[in-house]
């Protein structure tokens, strides 16, 4: 009978081998590991003033940053495995603290990827004050068309979408129901006029008439507690002409609200009020939305609204980054942000990616009314050579956008 010992004394052998070289390759393989990568973000933004005790529709003051925090989660939650560290860096500034000045502290202390949650004229002077620096700004606020066109920063890359896309997506529904007989009611802010002004182009675009277009003189009646002479000289402004849609320009919730119900005739209303288009809203469970829709309350004890998801997508863009780019540097990021190879999961059916001449990103746009998801933006039946998602906003033969 042969040894048991004899049996496993090569297998023995052959353990204590493959030991030594484990012990003797081990050191040189940790030399030769890929170092820690450490990614710093800045988020800069102003102060949200307290709400009204009235106001049902109040803007959170964590509006915007807690979806950058949910982000910076599921970053280290995937950067855990792969040797990388993300921080997030908040300034949150008070009406007299300059935004430049706190962008300069940000990128002074190590900040190279700052999102900015700030008006079109702030968001300018921090990008003008850091050029030339190994600095990145993410805007996931601003929609001015102007800041994709003639006022583009090719230090800026925009995650909020532009008014033109917003109003071609609306546009695209009106045009695909035949809906196509336009009443345009027009607030009275500078951001009203400029919602309008696209819509205007977005009409044109897509083969709508605008028949009628009024402003509205009347004050915020959607936030008034009575006023029967102002509501009835109201409804028989709207006797304006036979259309299909009213269509209001109303970014700040002033009279949009008490639009529907309060026309002469039966109307259906949509624009900034009534069926309205955005990146993100509280009915959207498709694709997996479900899942952030539920960690976000979780997180913030609220639903997330758009511009959390915009800063959410930032963040995780910047993920999505740094796992192919295998770097933090913000300049290797920003090039290959444009690379046609970047894409990011944005649980909207389609992946969206940053267009390069203007560093928008292109995404699926939500069509909703307060409590339904209604469609899905590019529609069916629009074409494009590149992608779809190039139908929604300025696309590259019209852009104005040149970088210096």
């Amino acid at each position: 009978m042969i040894d048991r010992f004899e049996l496993s004394l090569p297998w023995l052998l052959l353990s204590v081998a493959l030991a030594i070289r484990v012990a003797v390759v081990a050191p040189a393989r940790a030399q030769t590991a890929s170092p820690r990568i450490e990614v710093r973000i800045g988020y800069i933004a102003r102060q949200i003033p307290p709400p009204p005790l009235y106001d049902l529709t109040a803007t959170p003051q964590d509006e915007g940053v807690a979806g950058a925090r949910l982000a910076i989660m599921d970053n280290n939650t995937s950067g855990s495995f792969l040797g990388q560290r993300f921080d997030l860096d908040e300034a949150i500034l008070p009406p007299d603290q300059s935004e430049v000045a706190a962008a300069r502290k940000l990128a002074d202390g190590g900040d190279g990827l700052i999102l900015a949650d700030l008006p079109a004229d702030q968001l300018l002077a921090v990008a003008d004050a850091l050029k030339g620096r190994d600095v990145v700004l993410f805007s996931v606020s601003a929609q001015d068309n102007f800041l994709r066109g003639k006022e583009c920063r090719a230090n800026i890359f925009h995650v909020a979408p532009s008014r033109a896309m917003l109003t071609d997506a609306l546009a695209q529904f009106l045009a695909v129901k035949r809906w196509t007989r336009i009443f345009l009611i027009v607030g009275q802010t500078r951001a009203d006029a400029s919602y309008a002004a696209s819509f205007r182009a977005s009409a044109k675009k897509f083969g709508l008439t605008i028949v009628a277009e009024k402003p509205w003189t009347f004050g915020p009646l959607a936030q008034a507690r009575g006023d029967a002479v102002t509501q009835g000289a109201a409804l028989v402004f709207t006797r304006a002409a036979d259309s299909d849609m009213i269509v209001v320009a109303d970014e700040e919730d002033n009279f949009g609200d008490y639009v529907p119900y309060h026309t002469a005739d039966p109307k259906l209303v949509g624009g900034t009020q009534g069926l309205i288009a955005a990146s993100w809203h509280r009915t959207q469970f498709a694709f997996g939305a479900e899942q952030l829709q539920d960690r976000f309350l979780r997180l913030a004890k609220r639903r997330m609204r758009p511009v959390d998801y915009q800063a959410w997508t930032a963040v995780r863009a910047i993920g999505e980054a740094v796992v192919h780019a295998r770097s933090a540097d913000p300049r290797a990021l920003a090039a290959f942000m444009v690379d046609p190879q970047f894409s990011i999961a944005v649980f909207k059916g389609v992946a969206a990616s940053f267009r390069p001449w203007d560093h928008q990103l292109r995404q699926p746009l939500l069509l909703a009314q307060p409590a339904f998801l209604v469609a899905l933006a590019p529609l069916p039946g629009f074409l494009h050579q590149r992608t779809i998602l190039d139908t929604l906003g300025v696309d590259k033969p019209e852009t104005q956008c040149r970088w210096p």
